[in-house]
């Protein structure tokens, strides 16, 4: 079995407002992919978002903790993916920061467009 990736993101947003641009861009980046390209499944168990994708055969799968400081994302990456991980690791921890960022305006997450609305 391969290794996992692990990529710890911390924030100061509290558990529910992390899990909400969480939940906003996953819902996104799924969107935008090619209909019939891939397959995402995804649950919630708790603040946990356990998902698996198939895409281009390619199967990958993992999850996101949502804790009250921080987001640990594991992903286990198939084959060739695997030896990319170092720098698949630090794209998902520099788009991750991005959105947990605790500034208003707009970020960018996982490469699509997210405009936070602050009351």
């Amino acid at each position: 079995m391969a290794k996992p990736l692990v990529v710890t993101i911390p924030h100061q947003l509290g558990v529910a407002e992390a899990r909400r641009r969480l939940e906003h861009a996953f819902a996104e980046m799924t969107a935008k992919l090619p209909g019939g390209a891939a397959r995402i499944d995804q649950r919630w168990d708790g603040d946990v978002l356990r998902f698996a994708a198939l895409i281009s055969g390619q199967e990958i799968t993992g999850s996101m903790a949502v804790l009250a400081d921080a987001v640990r994302l594991e992903v286990i990456l198939p084959g060739i993916l695997g030896l990319l991980s170092g720098k698949i690791g630090g794209r998902l921890k520099d788009e991750g920061q991005k959105l947990l960022k605790c500034l208003r305006g707009s970020t960018r997450a996982f490469g699509a467009a997210h405009h936070d609305v602050y009351s």
